[in-house]
């Protein structure tokens, strides 16, 4: 069942809590009821006596009754986060702004490129095009981190997802800036992983989100390579504060993120002056 009022806190349940890396965990949330939303919109996590602050659910829309949210540690109220335990109740507001258009990427290739904690969304968006998977040509997942113990998501990465690659139209690129001696994936940043793409580019979407030096020159490579600035989506959630246009601090030009993304098309957003900051 939606909720009625947006603005209303949801009950949770911790049902527990995975550390992904040393400054990021995902907390596994349980609802008092469904909760239904869409890859790419957001949600306002609420720690009581706290604060709260907007993130991107990273589980598969598909699942109502549980909520995944991978929270890196940065401040105030992702520290309360991080200090969360099993039983510990905490609210959730929303769904908020708009959802990946899954209907324009349909019969087309889709490229995904996630570095960090930007893999959060991509995570819920994967589980969508998973579900759908039959709508599209292929899809080609490029995944980075800087070492491979920030890789978040190992299981799944490194593991489950793999499997898919046997049965479906699926491929993995996997890299870190820096290797250790028992990496066996590549090393380099995770635009080395568009290097000799296996795509039919004028019929892809790209689809990037990572730390702001991380989506640009991902952005700048794809140009590159012949994406259309119509088919570059862009995750700018980085920039939301309160989550309903009041604040205004998550302007990009004429536009909210909050209300009007948090997901752009790179030909919308590409003239605006502190795109990266």
């Amino acid at each position: 069942m939606k909720h009625s009022n947006i603005y209303e806190p949801i009950k949770c349940e911790v049902e527990r809590v995975i550390e992904e890396s040393p400054t990021i965990k995902t907390i596994v949330l349980i609802p008092e009821r469904e909760f239904v939303f869409q890859a790419g919109q957001f949600i306002s996590f609420t720690v009581p006596g706290v604060g709260e602050a907007p993130f991107t659910p990273s589980s598969s829309p598909f699942v109502k009754e549980k909520m995944d949210v991978t929270v890196m540690k940065t401040g105030f109220v992702t520290s309360a986060i991080h200090k969360l335990k099993k039983g510990d109740i905490v609210g959730i507001r929303g769904p908020y702004g708009k959802p990946y258009p899954l209907e324009n990427f349909v019969g087309k290739e889709i490229l995904l490129v996630g570095g960090g904690v930007g893999l959060a969304p991509i995570r819920a968006l994967f589980y969508s095009l998973i579900e759908t998977i039959k709508n599209y040509k292929k899809i080609v997942f490029c995944c980075g981190a800087k070492t491979p113990a920030d890789y978040i998501y190992k299981d799944q990465i490194l593991g489950k997802w793999h499997d898919l690659c046997k049965k479906l139209p699926i491929s993995f690129r996997i890299t870190v800036d820096k290797k250790d001696e028992n990496w066996k994936y590549g090393e380099g940043l995770v635009t080395k992983t568009l290097d000799n793409l296996d795509m039919d580019i004028s019929n892809s979407v790209a689809i990037v989100c990572g730390p702001p030096v991380m989506m640009k020159f991902t952005t700048l490579k794809l140009l590159d390579l012949g994406f259309k600035e119509k088919d570059i989506y862009l995750s700018m959630e980085r920039k939301m504060y309160c989550a309903v246009g009041h604040c205004r601090h998550c302007l990009i030009g004429p536009y909210f993120v909050c209300k009007d993304g948090p997901v752009f098309t790179y030909d919308l957003i590409k003239n605006e002056p502190g795109l990266w900051a």
